[in-house]
């Protein structure tokens, strides 16, 4: 039997939002498996969704570049939140995001070794680094391409904690395609449409479901029923098409992009930090709290 950490007991708090004692359980029943164990806590009503933690780990800023039919969007790290109130280094984010645009690096690595008049990008980097006084990186970027008869909808949300592009196909209304980027950054959508759900998801997702019906104790003979509106409904909260659009709920995203002569070709959302754990809490303190209780 695999060893169960504390460690592992908060990794599966922070993913699922369940109780010390019921993290430690489901994985002590699936002996240590991370997957499996969110999987456990769904199908017995613990946690409605495995989901990251909220709480975002990394500071700095995210930005858009638009230079005709190329656009940028990347992420720049820094150590507090202080930073990206600096202009040294919201300049700096903006300086980097045009620079990608025009010299279109396929790699994270080639976009570091990209000369400038001051020398690589990551001097530049480096340079800042000691100016500004903290450690900064550049985390990721995506440069996508349209075509004269598509619009880019860019769209900073507090000024770069979340950034958003989107292309919108056959419609050149830009501010239609601002506002599905502002849906976006709102709602957070996996895919553009729920044909892009892979098989193995659907599969996946089904299992987990039906275990959870029969587990909330329905008739077998009606479950399969269950599952088909359940599914439906799984699919159409992850699929940006499917969704109701946030200044019109009355219609979906798909129908407001068709209302404008168009429909969503693909997104990038990058909020600052999403995935890197910036401190660690006292995990011995809270659990002697909890035993005092």
């Amino acid at each position: 039997m695999a060893q169960v950490t504390a460690k592992m007991v908060k990794e599966l708090r922070d993913m699922t939002g369940v109780g010390m004692m019921d993290a430690k359980r489901a994985l002590v029943e699936v002996d240590g498996d991370m997957d499996k164990a969110v999987d456990y806590l769904r199908e017995n009503g613990m946690a409605k969704a495995a989901k990251k933690a909220d709480r975002i780990a990394a500071e700095g800023l995210a930005n858009v570049y638009v230079d005709g039919n190329t656009a940028v969007i990347a992420e720049i790290n820094a150590e507090t939140d202080f930073v990206a109130k600096n202009d040294k280094f919201q300049n700096l984010v903006a300086d980097i995001t045009a620079i990608i645009a025009k010299n279109k690096p396929e790699t994270l690595e080639a976009a570091l070794a990209i000369e400038t008049a001051e020398g690589s990008l990551n001097d530049v980097i480096l340079n800042a680094t000691t100016v500004i006084g903290e450690k900064i990186t550049l985390r990721r970027f995506t440069i996508v391409e349209k075509t004269d008869a598509d619009a880019f909808g860019a769209y900073l949300h507090q000024g770069g904690r979340i950034a958003v592009l989107t292309v919108l196909e056959g419609s050149t209304d830009a501010d239609a395609a601002k506002d599905i980027s502002m849906h976006i950054a709102a709602i957070n959508p996996k895919y553009v449409s729920r044909d892009e759900v892979s098989a193995e998801e659907l599969e996946h997702e089904k299992k987990v479901l039906t275990e959870q019906a029969l587990n909330e104790g329905k008739p077998a003979n009606i479950v399969e029923k269950m599952i088909v509106g359940r599914l439906n409904k799984f699919l159409s909260e992850i699929s940006l098409n499917d969704q109701p659009f946030v200044k019109d709920p009355d219609q979906t995203v798909s129908q407001y992009a068709a209302s404008k002569g168009g429909s969503v070709k693909s997104f990038v959302r990058y909020a600052v930090g999403e995935g890197i754990e910036k401190r660690s809490v006292d995990f011995a303190e809270e659990v002697m709290s909890q035993v005092k209780k």
